[in-house]
């Protein structure tokens, strides 16, 4: 295991403290609408790159020499968590995206500094158009999200936060967590595992995608060649085989949901936490809500806030007319899956 415990309690006087000690807490209408079981929700929304993507980028990029040009690929919250940290470094960013990236997203990366290429029509051909850049110019450092031990350990910060409970009152049955590169659910497990061993570690994958699901019944990285979902934080069709040998350790379970299910739970967190998510940022929410993890004390992590402008849209129209967006042509915006090769 190249994750170290020490190193992530360490991170904690690291990483920009804009990052850290987010929200964590029982809303009374949430825990009735699952059913009356006591779910915390930890708010990774509240910062300047609305996810949680910020502490391990800071921390890795606070590993390297003011100025150091850094290229990575990504769906968008990586890419703006690179990017709000280089420029407090004086780091030149430089993001690979998918074609299809959320433009909202796009727009708050290069209000960060970052110049931010569109290449190919998923995450793969992205990752691939940067390593050729990195190639191509043996100065800039690749950062991989997933790959490099510092960006999930940046992540596991939030394992440290979740195992601050008061004196006295037992810990959870299992922490529910997003699955996409895998460095938040490695980073949370390794940290858990030492300090909180009787809790479960699941991760959740959309149906459409469910990449870790079958890499760990295969014992290696498993690449899919179709990946439908609208959850495109955690839409990865081809996984790290580093991030898929520390989920093997760590990870107990992984739990599939459906779009439909998301959406759901992003109507669910909107009217009763007052947040608006991302689709990834409600998937551990929805395995909650569908039955999918078991247990009465839970805990998940609303990861990110950056959903597409139309998502939005159909976001409000569900809550100020569930009838009408509950129909076939209400859903259509909304549920729309991209169909990536």
């Amino acid at each position: 295991m190249d994750l170290d415990v020490a190193r992530i309690e360490n991170a904690v006087q690291v990483i920009d403290p804009v990052f850290l000690n987010t929200p964590q807490y029982l809303d009374e209408q949430l825990c009735r609408a699952l059913g009356d079981r006591a779910v915390t929700v930890k708010v990774e929304t509240a910062n300047p790159v609305r996810s949680f993507k910020g502490r391990g980028a800071d921390l890795i990029l606070s590993t390297l020499a003011p100025g150091t040009p850094v290229v990575c690929a990504s769906s968008g919250n990586f890419g703006q968590a690179v990017a709000y940290a280089g420029r407090a470094r004086g780091m030149p960013v430089v993001v690979f995206v998918p074609e299809t990236v959320n433009p909202a997203k796009r727009e708050r990366m290069e209000t960060f500094g970052a110049r931010v290429i569109a290449a190919g029509a998923d995450g793969l051909s992205a990752r691939k158009a940067a390593a050729a850049h990195a190639e191509r110019h043996p100065d800039h450092l690749y950062l991989q999200d997933g790959l490099q031990a510092a960006i999930a350990e940046g992540a596991g910060t939030i394992g440290v936060e979740l195992t601050r409970g008061a004196p006295g009152v037992p810990g959870f049955d299992a922490v529910v967590l997003p699955v996409g590169d895998g460095a938040l659910i490695n980073g949370v497990a390794c940290w858990l595992k030492e300090h909180a061993p009787d809790t479960r570690i699941v991760g959740v994958n959309a149906e459409g995608a469910p990449t870790m699901l079958e890499s760990l019944r295969a014992g290696r990285a498993v690449r899919l060649e179709h990946v439908r979902t609208f959850a495109d934080g955690i839409a990865v069709g081809a996984p790290l085989e580093t991030s898929v040998r520390r989920a093997r350790a760590l990870v107990d379970e992984i739990v599939l949901v459906p779009d439909q299910a998301i959406a759901a739970a992003m109507e669910l967190a909107a009217r009763t936490l007052g947040i608006v998510l991302e689709p990834a940022g409600a998937a551990g929410l929805a395995a909650i809500a569908e039955g999918a993890v078991v247990g009465d004390r839970l805990a998940t992590v609303l990861t990110g806030a950056n959903p597409r402008p139309e998502q939005v849209r159909e976001l409000a129209a569900r809550l100020t007319s569930p009838a009408q967006a509950s129909s076939p042509a209400g859903r259509t915006t909304f549920l729309r899956a991209r169909e990536k090769k």
